[in-house]
């Protein structure tokens, strides 16, 4: 894991060790992921952006159900993990274009012109600047498409926490991050690995997780948790108002009630027959 100057982790990092551990299972179980938020059985024939691709994991799972898919990311070796997945599962395939590139750059966004399904998951958040990223990925959509994106849920004060723990993680050199890692994990999922001990049920849900998880394992989750920064987070009516005055409606959403996960939106430029 490395620290780049302006103190933003590499994400990329977390995502090459995600993918040693890739199986087929684990994609399915992303597929089938996408499938729900979206409440679509096949892509077929539609384009799919995928904004932050990360592991590269989602937008595999796009182009598996027939999407034509193009993909980018800000970190380097997240762009790197998801061409690896390109040339593993559709070498030279043209209906999957990978490139570096910033949410941010208005130019590029631009460029891009638009898709039926734009899916940014667990990343807006972590530009620096997320309402304005907000902004910039909803002009992706074409009339009558979704637009999937999961923001960080704004607890207040426990937020500011967060946010402090992930800067000094990120601060910290390398030898010793495991000092903010170890006891975060422990926090996080000591208290449910002791329940499922004493109901009889080791592990059950670590081993659950992926079910739940979009093919995502815990321990890289809880990483990913841990290390993300810059790091925000929005209320549910915040994000909901703030694209309800762009001219977009909200068919789905699902919260994390008082959590610190990710309230997950799926928006639909305009009603042309194209229900999630």
């Amino acid at each position: 894991m490395h620290q780049v100057e302006d103190g933003r982790f590499e994400f990329g990092d977390n995502w090459c060790r995600f993918l040693k551990g890739l199986s087929e299972t684990r994609i399915l179980k992303a597929e089938e992921s996408l499938k729900r938020i979206l409440r679509l059985e096949t892509l077929s024939d539609k384009t799919f952006l995928d904004i932050g691709s990360g592991s590269g994991l989602f937008s595999l799972a796009a182009w598996r159900l027939g999407a034509c898919v193009r993909s980018f990311d800000y970190d380097s070796r997240s762009v790197a993990c998801t061409v690896e997945l390109q040339q593993r599962y559709c070498r030279n395939d043209k209906n999957w274009i990978v490139e570096q590139a910033s949410i941010l750059d208005e130019a590029y966004v631009r460029s891009l012109g638009k898709f039926d399904v734009v899916y940014s998951w667990g990343v807006l958040h972590h530009t620096g600047a997320m309402w304005q990223a907000l902004q910039n990925a909803q002009t992706l959509v074409a009339p009558g498409g979704l637009f999937c994106v999961a923001i960080y849920n704004d607890q207040g004060r426990r937020s500011l926490y967060w946010k402090e723990i992930k800067r000094l993680y990120n601060r910290l050199p390398n030898g010793l991050r495991f000092l903010i890692l170890w006891p975060t994990f422990l926090r996080l999922w000591g208290p449910t690995i002791v329940r499922d001990g004493f109901r009889g049920r080791p592990l059950q849900t670590w081993q659950n997780y992926y079910i739940n998880a979009r093919g995502i394992s815990p321990w890289r989750d809880v990483v990913d948790w841990v290390v993300g920064y810059p790091f925000e987070g929005a209320k549910p009516d915040e994000v909901f108002e703030f694209y309800q005055k762009r001219g977009v409606r909200l068919p789905t959403l699902k919260t994390d009630g008082a959590g610190h996960g990710c309230n997950e939106f799926v928006f639909m430029k305009e009603d042309t027959g194209m229900r999630p």
